[in-house]
């Protein structure tokens, strides 16, 4: 994929291009997951594209699934700070991979044909061989595999569960079902959006968990109505008051 000339007018597609992206963040460890975690809450993600190259550096693209998803994450994520620096977003003027593939409109690059000539080669040598040990090769796992706990019934039935009363209103708030790989930063960008914002605490002993302290209650009341629903990856985060 190729940058975006911004004086051509793109039509609309699946796939945005982001540019002003703070060069420091690390690609793989953890640019690539903080756009997934930003940008899921507008739509199902197909895919994340960054590169290491010198001409792609600060850039990156986010394949959705529909037009309508990369429609509103342009909209509402325009000037978002991420990281320090205010994204510049606009659709893509190339179709991504995957989206062509999907469209039959797909032609690949040469070198990466031969590349992937060798790997089905090898993938048919390998289904070859195991079709001849008597195996399905859309099966490779153990027969009677355990089930996940989730699935396995309780014993004695559900526990009935006396909910507890709400904390009332202050400047300290408590989010819970934060997706595990979810970092302080991606999490704080979040939070840092509304006025007040103080400090993000991420509880290591309990994954999916945070608090996060503004200066006084109604800057934390306005974070909290702004947010509610907010979604990271496929979890949506639940935000509420902390105790005292």
């Amino acid at each position: 994929m190729e940058e975006v000339n911004a004086g051509n007018e793109i039509p609309q597609n699946m796939t945005i291009y982001i540019n002003n992206l703070n060069e420091k963040i690390k690609i793989d460890a953890e640019l690539k997951k903080s756009l997934h975690a930003v940008f899921s809450q507008f739509g199902k993600i197909l895919e994340v594209l960054a590169f290491k190259t010198l001409k792609h550096k600060g850039q990156a693209w986010v394949v959705f699934e529909d037009v309508s998803s990369a429609t509103s994450a342009i909209r509402q994520m325009q000037g978002f700070p991420f990281y320090d620096k205010p994204m510049r977003i606009q659709f893509a003027k190339t179709k991504s991979d995957i989206i062509a593939k999907a469209d039959g409109t797909f032609v690949p690059r040469e070198r990466r044909k031969r590349h992937e000539e060798k790997g089905k080669k090898r993938k048919d040598q390998h289904d070859a061989n195991q079709a001849a040990m008597g195996m399905n090769p859309a099966y490779a796992g153990a027969y009677g595999t355990t089930p996940p706990l989730s699935q396995i019934p309780f014993p004695g039935g559900a526990k009935s569960v006396i909910p507890e009363a709400p904390a009332p209103p202050n400047n300290i708030l408590f989010v819970q079902n934060v997706p595990h790989d979810t970092t302080p930063m991606t999490l704080q960008m979040f939070f840092l959006q509304f006025p007040g914002f103080k400090e993000l605490r991420m509880v290591e002993a309990k994954p999916g968990i945070a608090f996060v302290e503004y200066g006084d209650e109604m800057q934390a009341t306005v974070a909290v109505q702004g947010l509610q629903g907010l979604k990271i990856g496929q979890q949506n985060i639940l935000i509420s008051y902390a105790k005292k």
